[in-house]
């Protein structure tokens, strides 16, 4: 990562490392943002899947000299139960892959003081050097429980500056501080450096614990910080949002709305970017490009509709992402969770995957990125994993063919079926993970503490959605261009005479013999044939792109309203007839099955890569394919029969 300076990516790493550490919902990510501005990227720590953001602190040195934030995951506890946790933890110790640090800055919150107090005892415990941040001053003076900053350094002996990360007021001063205390380090006052212990030593760790609560409690007693008096705004609303009967309904509307996000306001800016990449920006490419047709194909249909289809997912991402962040940033998505947390409870997960689930519905894509608002890197894996399984609205278009040939009578019961089948996988395949992959995932009671309500910062906001949304583009694209790509290239190699490179029809390239091979592999689903073995594995790349594949390789034009199918429909009824031994619709049905279960799209997997890795997405491939296959089969074989 570039500094922004002349020093480059290794004048970065070399330089001084501060950490961010604090419980979730402090403002850590907001002062992150504040100071580091645009000089930031979104990673894994090394080995694992929790998510950390890397910047360069604007300012942090009168020379100049770059230095290296790091945002840690918010954690109550350095006591590591969980990876996000543990790299907290290794982090604050300097143990783990990241290193050891300079300094940590501790975000301690005002109106939660004795819970943060506890994390930063650890931290001091740690042995690490530290600069506390207190944060949400103003809250804790409207609950009448008001925190002198000078006070709380008095007490504690290590520097203390109040900072509103949302407002910037305090950044400035907090930055000459962090200056300071990288050349003259402090220690808290009362905290010493505990001696390295086994973790089955449970006495001593008991001791340290009980060591730990007692400092707090002197250092509450010093500070004299009195009772909270007054019921605040956010108790107010609390007390009504949080009932049942008001709280459902309202995370219901929040969810729908989130779908009107993805489809009213993010698809036509989808569909504004991918036509000037297929109109525009094609032509000029065909223009400005000499020589063989092959030549242009390549560029025109391989790399440009891969730079089309990553561009065009940037709009939906961005929106996602910004909606979530507001949802985060006001305070409501833990009341969300909260209301919906019984509901997960059977998944082995809290009430914060909901809102990820629920998002699948509308596009798989940006409910992956919902994940990231899970407290612990194994639940957001698992709800990960669990995703594809949401019915996205790419496959509403398929049902819609298929139900319309084969169900006319029935079409609006069988795609409902599909959306109740979706429910179903998703929890059949979570407590199937639950007692395989995930048995390390104890079930534990559900603590979250809910912040006050907040006036969103649009700044804060906007460069979040920016930052996260350019790391999809860098990253999932990749993936995304490199494997259009292998397709136009299936689709442009011949394998029979009397074709060139680039002009052959699909049933005679590489990709349609490719299609012929698999197809006897769905015969005991009763669509064994190689246009449908075709439509399957464009869907790979993209569900929407199924009913023109059909369309494509029967050549006919493709249907403008899939529930009026006409020849299409005619040609795909006649090949289900012949190829089901005259139980159409049972194979249409297994069909569709198939299309709800299988792999997800490229920019899918592609998203997946970059959060889990290659090895979790693959492997979540091969179990998808090979459900996908067996609901099929025992979908037309019970079919046939009724």
């Amino acid at each position: 990562m570039s500094s922004g300076r002349g020093g480059g990516r290794t004048e970065v790493r070399d330089a001084p490392s501060v950490l961010l550490v604090g419980n979730p919902n402090v403002g850590k990510s907001t002062l992150f943002n504040s100071v580091t501005g645009a000089r930031q990227q979104v990673t894994n720590a090394p080995g694992t899947t929790v998510e950390l953001q890397v910047g360069v602190w604007r300012k942090a040195r009168t020379d100049g000299a770059p230095v290296r934030l790091i945002d840690l995951p918010g954690t109550y506890s350095l006591l590591a139960r969980s990876p996000d946790e543990r790299v907290a933890a290794e982090a604050v110790a300097g143990t783990g892959p990241l290193g050891a640090a300079d300094l940590a800055v501790v975000l301690v919150e005002a109106a939660g003081l004795s819970r943060s107090l506890y994390l930063l005892a650890q931290v001091a415990q740690a042995g690490c050097p530290l600069v506390v941040a207190l944060t949400m001053t103003d809250v804790a003076a409207s609950r009448g429980i008001p925190v002198d900053a000078d006070r709380l350094a008095e007490v504690l002996g290590v520097p203390v500056v109040a900072v509103d990360p949302r407002t910037g007021d305090g950044v400035s001063t907090l930055t000459r501080t962090v200056e300071a205390a990288l050349t003259e380090p402090s220690r808290v006052r009362g905290v010493e450096p505990a001696a390295a212990s086994a973790d089955a030593d449970v006495a001593a760790g008991l001791a340290r614990a009980e060591a730990l609560f007692g400092w707090v409690d002197e250092v509450t007693r010093q500070l004299a910080a009195p009772e909270p008096q007054a019921r605040t705004a956010s108790d107010r609303v609390d007390g009504v949002l949080l009932r049942p009967w008001v709280g459902v309904p309202v995370f219901l509307a929040v969810a729908w709305l989130l779908f009107q996000l993805a489809t009213s306001l993010a698809a036509p800016l989808m569909d504004a970017v991918a036509n000037f990449v297929a109109g525009p920006m094609s032509d000029a490419a065909r223009f400005l490009i000499p020589g063989p047709a092959w030549l242009q194909g390549f560029v025109v249909d391989g790399l440009l509709a891969g730079v089309g289809t990553v561009l065009s997912f940037a709009p939906l991402m961005a929106v996602m992402f910004l909606a979530i962040a507001l949802l985060e940033d006001c305070g409501y998505l833990a009341r969300a969770a909260f209301v919906a947390d019984r509901a997960m409870r059977a998944l082995g997960l809290d009430g914060r995957a909901v809102l990820p689930l629920v998002v699948g519905f509308g596009c798989n894509l940006p409910a992956l990125a919902a994940t990231r608002t899970l407290p612990h890197a194994r639940q957001r894996l698992l709800t990960g994993l669990l995703v594809p399984y949401a019915s996205c609205t790419a496959r509403l278009t398929v049902y819609l063919l298929l139900a319309s040939i084969f169900f006319p009578d029935n079409a609006g019961t069988a795609i409902f079926v599909m959306y109740v089948a979706s429910v179903a996988l998703i929890v059949l395949g979570g407590l199937a993970l639950r007692r395989t992959a995930f048995r390390d995932l104890k079930q534990e009671p559900f603590v979250l503490v809910l912040p006050a309500y907040q006036r969103p910062r649009v700044r804060a906001l906007l460069l979040s959605a920016w930052l996260r949304t350019r790391a999809f583009v860098s990253k999932a694209g990749r993936v995304i261009m490199v494997t259009l790509a292998a397709v136009w290239v299936l689709l442009a190699i011949p394998v029979t005479g009397g074709h060139t490179v680039g002009d052959v029809p699909v049933q005679d390239s590489l990709y349609g013999s490719t299609a012929q091979a698999i197809a006897p592999a769905l015969a005991p689903a009763g669509f064994g044939e190689w246009h449908s073995a075709a439509a399957l594995v464009t869907g790979f790349v993209a569900k929407e792109v199924v009913v023109g594949s059909f369309a494509q390789t029967y050549a006919v034009d493709e249907p403008s309203d899939p529930t009026q199918a006409g020849d299409l429909g005619a040609q795909m009824r006649a090949t289900f007839e012949e190829t089901s031994g005259g139980h159409a619709a049972a194979a249409a049905a297994a069909f569709m099955v198939f299309v709800l279960a299988y792999t997800p799209c490229v920019a899918t997997l592609a998203e997946q890569k970059r959060l889990f890795g290659a090895r979790w997405t693959g492997g979540a491939m091969l179990v998808q394919l090979a459900v996908a296959w067996m609901l099929a089969v025992a979908v037309f074989q019970v079919g046939r029969l009724l």
